[in-house]
């Protein structure tokens, strides 16, 4: 079982294992350069963003920037920014995470191989809700001065990119990381953002919010008993924006953490201030 000290410890040892090459005054970046991680970078004002020669992102009027690195990320990576005809490029070396497994049992039959065709009617809705919720990309670098933890106090129960084993069944991997805590404790916003999805009810994921801290970096908390903001809303960090509860597909009363970058599943624990 991992607490906060302990995984603060591992994130800067796998800090410390990826290097940058190619080092420029142009382009800052720092970050957790590991499967799951991220760079926060710093580059010219509205500077264009390639990753690996694709353009997947722009800096902020103040020339901030976030890449994420998904759990399969390859070994290296290389960033560049463009602007006005300037050019400056790093290349990353991507260390390899590390992801246990886990079994989970006495869930519902189905909320794990759900086969009702009303019931499947009802999940495509809420994939079409979540899909428009991550899709948001507000001009903003909510990220660049770092996250808090959502939870004062918490367990770690199940780490971030675990092969999960549901009721004896592998399914695909867990892009969360669980932190048990009592019904009804209080979520706060890590970061500054904008609400864009709050809802209840949803089948796997129960009372669940979206927050984008810009550029398209989303964060996700799942299986709340109760939410405590709206959709479009502005938040700032520390804002009190849902109750801990065991909605959706949960055993018990814990939040489960999540965060996307333009599609790439993040680990969000990495990007909490150390």
């Amino acid at each position: 079982m991992l607490d906060r000290r302990g995984l603060i410890a591992g994130g800067a040892a796998l800090f410390a294992s990826g290097a940058a090459r190619a080092q420029t005054t142009d382009l800052e970046l720092t970050g957790r350069f590991v499967q799951g991680g991220h760079a926060v970078g710093r580059t010219w004002p509205r500077a264009l963003i390639f990753v690996d020669g694709e353009a997947l992102s722009a800096a902020s009027a103040e020339g901030w920037f976030i890449v994420g690195f998904d759990r399969d990320a390859p070994g290296s990576v290389q960033i560049e920014a463009r602007s006005d005809g300037r050019v400056a490029s790093r290349t990353l070396d991507i260390a390899t995470g590390r992801f246990p497994s886990t079994a989970v049992n006495g869930l519902p039959p189905s909320t794990v191989e759900p086969s009702d065709p009303a019931l499947l009617a009802r999940i495509q809705q809420e994939v079409l809700l979540k899909t428009e919720g991550f899709a948001s990309r507000i001009d903003a670098d909510g990220f660049h001065d770092g996250f808090i933890w959502p939870l004062d106090s918490y367990r770690v129960t199940s780490r971030w990119g675990s092969q999960r084993v549901l009721n004896g069944t592998p399914a695909r991997p867990h892009y969360g990381i669980d932190l048990a805590a009592p019904q009804g404790s209080a979520i706060r916003a890590p970061a500054p953002g904008r609400v864009t999805l709050a809802r209840t009810g949803l089948h796997f994921e129960g009372g669940l919010v979206l927050i984008d801290h810009g550029q398209g970096l989303i964060t996700a908390y799942l299986h709340q008993s109760r939410i405590e903001v709206r959709a479009g809303q502005d938040v700032l960090r520390g804002d009190l924006i849902g109750r801990v509860g065991m909605t959706g597909r949960a055993t018990g009363p814990h939040l489960c953490w999540r965060m996307k970058w333009r599609d790439r599943n993040l680990d969000p624990s990495l990007l909490v201030k150390t």
